[in-house]
């Protein structure tokens, strides 16, 4: 414990020398007596001082297995293989840290009696994912041969994933290329982007489907599956996804109107949109192809900017 520490509370240190650790994971650790200074277990509200020794302990974090739950899901296509599912805004994708029931993976696991398993306890089945704020199309492997073929897939760039997306401001180019390394953000540990030390490679392309008041609906088609990548490129290219408070900033609609500049501020989620999916089956080798129109949040949302 050097000087520059000396009369901060234990917690608040920890928490800026271990960044990837969150601060309700932090606070538990010290709770369960898993953080000792001088040898002895420690409050979180201890001041610090200087020469202390420092030691925490981090337990491995128990995955729960998830439990089938009654969820509805609009299943778009469907055999003993796989099945393609529209995702709702608001759906997370499989549990983790602080959610643990609710998930896309609960509703799967009452729907089909044996997942693939490749995901492992948390993620049967998951092949790719969505931001939970994010709607639209996702395709989830039944079993373990077609797991590994659709990941191959994905990781071979040959699946085709188009997305809808409404963004703040008109980009000046009608249609364009975003190919900037994505990583985790130095400085928000939680937040991605393209100013990374250690970025890896992600191409995003893009066109104006349609200029709107103070905003432009886009199709995004994206060659790698960074997280946050679309969202990420397009803050980077001056135009960030409507309802997006990660990566929007502290940008105001430009609308003229006042009904357009209060629809764009009242969305709840990233208007964006996982539109169009295709790939080869795994079985059969055909070329599936599936498509999802816009919701109807975003649906209303167009229809005030269209005004």
């Amino acid at each position: 414990m050097d000087e520059a520490g000396a009369g901060e509370r234990l917690d608040r240190w920890l928490a800026g020398a271990m960044p990837d650790l969150s601060r309700a994971r932090l606070q538990a650790i010290i709770t369960g007596g898993g953080v000792l200074v001088d040898g002895r277990v420690a409050r979180r509200s201890l001041r610090l001082k200087t020469g202390q020794a420092i030691s925490v302990r981090v337990p491995a974090p128990q995955p729960a297995v998830p439990v089938p739950e009654d969820i509805p899901l609009a299943v778009v296509y469907e055999d003993r293989h796989l099945l393609v599912v529209d995702k709702p805004a608001g759906l997370v994708v499989h549990p983790g840290a602080g959610r643990a029931t609710g998930t896309l993976v609960n509703a799967l696991l009452h729907r089909v009696r044996d997942l693939s398993g490749i995901g492992g306890v948390v993620r049967p089945g998951i092949v790719h994912r969505l931001d939970r704020g994010t709607s639209g199309l996702l395709v989830v492997a039944k079993d373990d041969a077609s797991h590994l073929a659709l990941s191959r897939q994905f990781s071979g760039r040959t699946v085709e994933k188009d997305y809808l997306a409404v963004v703040l401001g008109v980009p000046r180019a009608a249609e364009g290329t975003i190919d900037v390394p994505i990583g985790r953000d130095p400085v928000h540990r939680r937040r991605m982007s393209v100013r990374a030390p250690r970025g890896r490679a992600a191409r995003s392309t893009y066109r104006v489907v349609e200029a709107l008041d103070g905003a432009a609906l886009l199709s995004v088609r994206i060659a790698t599956g960074r997280t946050h990548q679309i969202r990420v490129h397009l803050a980077a290219l001056g135009h960030p996804v409507a309802g997006d408070p990660t990566y929007g900033g502290r940008r105001r609609p430009a609308s003229r109107r006042p009904e357009a500049r209060a629809a764009l501020e009242a969305l709840s989620r990233p208007a964006l949109h996982a539109a169009r999916l295709a790939f080869t089956h795994p079985a059969t080798d055909e070329l599936m192809s599936f498509e999802s129109p816009l919701p109807a949040d975003l649906q209303a949302l167009l229809a005030v900017l269209r005004r």
